[in-house]
């Protein structure tokens, strides 16, 4: 005889929320580029799990833009450094283009 199958609950997956620092946009967590603080400088974290504080944007040049000359350094609580906007500048030249 057969084991009884359990009925789904029909409630639909969790998805994380995250809002995007420069346009303040929620989205799922799993659409946006995490930015992390570490004792080394300012990062792009694209697999989500570096230790330290972390900041989302969305992967558009507006946002970017934005959010390294305004939202970003008060989100990690840090000031940019000329090395950490570089860095930044050039992981997001190497983003695929958005569509």
């Amino acid at each position: 005889m057969a084991k009884p199958t359990k009925p789904s609950s029909g409630r639909p997956r969790h998805v994380p929320q995250r809002t995007c620092v420069a346009c303040r946009e929620t989205e799922a967590k799993a659409t946006l580029v995490r930015l992390v603080r570490t004792a080394d400088g300012v990062f792009a974290d694209p697999t989500g799990k570096q230790p330290g504080r972390g900041a989302y944007l969305h992967a558009q040049r507006s946002c970017w833009e934005r959010g390294i000359r305004h939202s970003l350094a008060s989100a990690l609580r840090t000031n940019l450094s000329e090395a950490d906007v570089q860095r930044l500048s050039a992981f997001f030249d190497a983003l695929p283009p958005s569509e």
